[in-house]
């Protein structure tokens, strides 16, 4: 028992509660991903796609014509150039900060995650929907949605860096509810624009914050050494 109570001591409650969540979400990726590739989730995802579209016309979106510009701009935002562009700037900024060692976890947390989505489609091997017309041009695997994990890896990590950073709460609140709110609206556009089934979209977040949670363990430790070394560093 002292042993047990030992252990917990080293580590706070927000460790042990996402090291939970971990493997919760393991559980459900494992489980999403067998039932994918059995073909249990079909009918739910064409059911999904079919009410999104005009009945008498399946190129149509429903909702008018400014809601499906907007959605085109939105799934822009979890694009290649995108996110490249954007973690690139971020790691430029940090360098230029001199903060070498959280710029390069930054850059390798994102790289990494974008590799690990590769992987799963490769691995899961999914054709892109064809029950309804794609409103947009794609071309690789289905199996998570790319848009939807590497825009959670790169938001999330992002905003995990950003808020340990921040002092207030409120403004911790505030950096993290806003790169959750950019990996949702950019996983549901994928949907709407036909070109993802809504489990690839699941499987996309569950997978993005999974890689978005065990960069934030990792960086914990990691920032309050680099912190603790520039406090060094002032005089």
């Amino acid at each position: 028992m002292r042993r047990i109570r030992s252990w917990l001591n080293q580590y706070e409650p927000m460790t042990l509660i996402t090291f939970a969540c971990l493997a919760g979400g393991l559980f459900l990726l494992q489980r999403l991903t067998s039932e994918v590739l059995e073909g249990e989730t079909l009918g739910f995802d064409r059911t999904v796609l079919l009410s999104l579209r005009q009945p008498g016309d399946l190129s149509r979106p429903i909702g008018p014509a400014w809601l499906t510009h907007a959605v085109g701009d939105i799934t822009s935002l979890g694009g290649v150039t995108v996110l490249a562009l954007l973690t690139l700037l971020a790691t430029a900024y940090l360098l230029l900060d001199r903060k070498a060692g959280i710029a390069v976890f930054l850059f390798l947390s994102v790289l990494t995650g974008w590799l690990a989505s590769t992987g799963l489609k490769i691995l899961v091997a999914r054709a892109r929907p064809d029950v309804v017309p794609h409103l947009v041009d794609v071309g690789d695997l289905s199996f998570p949605s790319g848009h939807a994990m590497v825009s959670a890896v790169t938001y999330l990590t992002l905003g995990a860096l950003l808020a340990r950073t921040q002092r207030r709460r409120a403004t911790r609140i505030f950096v993290m509810a806003a790169g959750i709110l950019l990996a949702v609206i950019i996983g549901l556009s994928r949907i709407y624009l036909g070109v993802h089934y809504p489990t690839d979209v699941l499987a996309g977040w569950v997978a993005g914050a999974l890689w978005a949670l065990g960069c934030w363990l990792v960086s914990k430790r990691f920032i309050a050494r680099a912190a603790g070394e520039g406090g060094g560093t002032q005089g």
